[in-house]
Order: structure tokens, then C-alpha cells, then sequence
């Protein structure tokens, strides 16, 4: 059983000033509140956007350079295998589009949609067929009695949105082997807690949720070892080493007409660039890759670990909590290895949308999904939430 004073002992005071969100807060799973630096990045580089936007362009590009090498410490990558998108969709779907061909790619039935559509969309468009896992809680033993020489490839998410099961990515990724690939929707599990992520080949997370780093930009990672495996898919401009080869025009003449006839000439495409940008579709928004990387930044400075460890605490206070009082915690059988931020519960007799309710008036900010009340503190909830928590379950039991 976690105790209060187990909780936020390994973080810096400098870390945790970072932050003003309310203290009932427990929806990082929704998105997370960002933090001082990430808000004056966003703040100052909109104003200098407004007064020297050639000088903060400069700036905003150079900065996207340092946040793919923060990015990189984090993934455990080489900044080339890292590219920025719009949001962890973008990248799913960017995932989808290039892994083209024949076979089956396997999808566990409740995944997030993000993890979803893409591969849905891509498969009646020359892409792998989807082939669903009806597993809740898809371990090593399970995957590999599901693989046959048909498969080419597993998505999962790390964390799972509602549950909070931690896939163990690196006993996936050796059951899996070289020969096939695994995704990885992050956007749950990045932040939180740490992940096995070097045994991803293709990751997507966005940093509006446990990254603290607002909406807009997302990380693509696209691991050399499989970049051979991917066709162009969404690729654009951004991603070629001569983007205008393909419908260069001929030299103008002083009276506007080219110096030759070009309409006969097949538009030919230049070769893509290497690594993860060669997915991309265009520029990233440049103001929020650096909001990005000041979150990521962050959250490097705290130690990813440290911040795993306390969530972990929290989230186990809490669910504590919940026990005491008589709920149900979905599959509570998870160790703290196998969970991530994430824990969902109900009260036994009682609709969830009351507890919701009763949470909301007791000052906590929780999320009902699929008729479980989703709970998701971060490093900086303090352990004396815990003490709402119980007093609104209480409420609700005793009516």
C-alpha cells in the first residue's frame, strides 16, 4: 500500500513549481495542464513572431534541431529517426499509409481510435488487413500464439486509455522478432512512466497529455533497422531532398514564357530524405514542436524515472483509496510494473455518473469512460488528494 509520505520525495521543488494546476486534478489522461516554460515558449514566441518574424523563424528552426535531440535522449534514438507531426493520429496514419502490401496487422479490439481508423482506412487502400485481438490484457504468451506467417505487424498502445495496462513492449517486440513490426501509440504511457521504447519501430506520441507540452505537434519515430520496410505513404514535400524536382519550371524568358516546352515531361518525384521526416507531409508547426521541447526538457531535468516512480505512488494511493471504500478497480490485478497513470473504477450499485458528479463537487476533475470513473494524477498531484477522493466516495456510498 502506497502512504503519503512515499509520494513526491524524488522530485526537484524546482520541478514541481513548474506546475499551477488545481490540486483535484486527475484527468492527465484527457490532457495535462502545461507548465511554466512551456507556456512563456508558447507566449514569447508568438510575440516575437508579431514584431521579428525573421529572426524568430531562425530561432523556431533551430530550436526544432534541439527538441529532435531531446527527443531522441527520450526515445533512445538517433535525432534523425525522430520527425515532427500535428498529433499522434497524423503519425498512426503516416504509419499506416507505409506499411503497404499484403498480410495482417494486428489490432486489439479497444484501442483507442487513433490506433484504429488508420489501419482501417489503409487496408481497402492497399495496405495490410486488420485482424482484431480480443484480448484485454494481450501478454508475450498470448501474442505469440497469434502469429502466423501472415502477420507483418502489431499496434498497441503502451498505456491503454481506460484500463492502464502497461504493454511490456520489449517481451513483445522479442516474440514479434525482426521480421515484423511494432507500433506503438504513446500518447498514454509517454511521460508517465517509463517505456520500453527501444523496442519500438514505429512510435507516435502527441504532447498535449502527459508531456505537459500543449497541442499541435507530435513526435514520429521511424527506426532505421525497418525505414527500408516503409513505402513513401504520406510523405510530401518536406520529406524529399528536391522537392520542387518533380515540376521544376524551365528558366523564364524576360516576356514570361519558358525557354522550353514542359508539358511533355512525366513529373518525376526526387529521392526521399533519411529517417522519420521522409513521413512527413510538410513543415511542423515550429512555435509548438518548441513548446514540445521545453516539455520534454522538463521533464529529462526531473529524470524520467523519478517521475515514473511517483505517478506510480500516486495513482496507487488513490486506488487505495478506492479500495476502502468499496470499489471495484478494473483489472486490479495489475502490478505496478504492468500499470501505467491509469486507473478506472466503479462503485458497486451505483451509477458512474453520479460518483462523477460527486468528485466534481468535491473539487476532483476525473473523466467517465465506458461506464468506469477513469482516474490520472501526474508527478505533481499531491498525496493529500487522496483525502477528497475518499471523503466524496464516502458521500456517495453512505446515501
Amino acid at each position: 500500500m502506497s502512504t503519503a509520505a512515499d509520494v513526491n520525495v524524488h522530485l526537484d521543488d524546482d520541478y514541481l513549481r513548474e506546475f499551477a494546476e488545481p490540486a483535484g486534478y486527475l484527468d492527465f489522461a484527457r490532457v495535462g495542464p502545461v507548465s511554466d516554460v512551456v507556456a512563456r515558449t508558447l507566449a514569447d514566441g508568438a510575440l516575437a513572431l508579431r514584431t521579428d518574424p525573421a529572426g524568430a523563424l531562425a530561432r523556431l528552426q533551430a530550436r526544432t534541431e534541439a527538441t529532435a535531440a531531446s527527443a531522441a535522449t527520450l526515445l533512445r534514438a538517433a535525432p534523425h529517426e525522430v520527425a515532427f507531426v500535428t498529433s499522434t493520429s497524423h503519425g498512426l496514419f503516416a504509419a499506416a499509409a507505409a506499411l503497404g502490401g499484403d498480410g495482417v496487422v494486428l489490432v486489439p479490439r479497444g484501442e483507442f481510435p487513433s490506433n484504429v481508423h488508420p489501419w482501417l482506412r489503409f487496408q481497402d487502400r492497399g495496405g495490410p488487413r486488420v485482424r482484431w485481438i480480443d484480448e484485454p490484457r494481450l501478454t508475450p504468451e498470448l501474442l505469440a500464439g497469434l502469429l502466423d506467417r501472415d502477420v507483418r505487424a502489431l499496434t498497441i498502445s503502451a498505456v491503454d486509455a481506460l484500463t492502464g495496462y502497461r504493454a511490456p513492449l520489449g517481451a513483445f517486440k522479442e516474440v514479434l522478432g525482426p521480421d515484423r513490426l511494432l507500433i506503438v501509440d504513446a500518447m498514454q504511457g509517454l511521460g508517465a512512466v517509463p517505456l520500453d521504447v527501444e523496442a519500438a519501430d514505429v512510435l507516435a506520441c502527441g504532447g498535449q497529455k502527459w508531456l505537459r507540452s500543449g497541442w499541435g505537434a507530435a513526435l514520429l519515430l521511424v527506426r532505421d533497422r525497418i525505414a527500408d520496410r516503409l513505402g513513401p505513404g504520406l510523405g510530401g514535400w518536406s520529406g524529399r531532398r528536391d522537392p520542387f524536382a518533380a515540376a521544376r519550371r524551365r528558366p523564364y524568358t524576360a516576356d514570361g514564357n519558358t525557354t522550353a516546352d514542359t508539358t511533355r515531361r512525366p513529373p518525376q518525384e526526387d529521392e526521399p530524405l533519411p529517417g522519420a521526416v521522409a513521413h512527413t507531409m510538410t513543415n511542423p508547426d515550429f512555435l509548438a514542436v518548441a513548446a514540445l521541447g521545453a516539455g520534454i526538457d522538463l521533464l529529462l531535468s526531473a529524470g524520467v524515472e523519478s517521475v515514473g516512480r511517483t505517478v506510480t505512488r500516486t495513482l496507487g494511493l488513490l486506488l487505495d483509496t478506492v479500495r476502502a471504500a468499496g470499489g471495484d478497480v478494473l483489472l486490479d490485478g495489475l502490478t505496478p510494473d504492468e500499470r501505467g497513470g491509469i486507473g478506472s473504477f466503479r462503485l458497486p450499485g451505483t451509477d458512474p455518473a453520479q460518483v462523477h458528479a460527486a468528485l466534481a463537487a468535491a473539487g476532483l476533475t476525473t473523466t467517465v469512460r465506458d461506464g468506469w470513473v477513469r482516474l490520472s494524477p501526474h508527478a505533481t498531484t499531491p498525496h493529500t488528494t487522496a483525502e477528497p477522493l475518499a471523503s466524496a466516495l464516502r458521500g456517495v456510498r453512505d446515501r
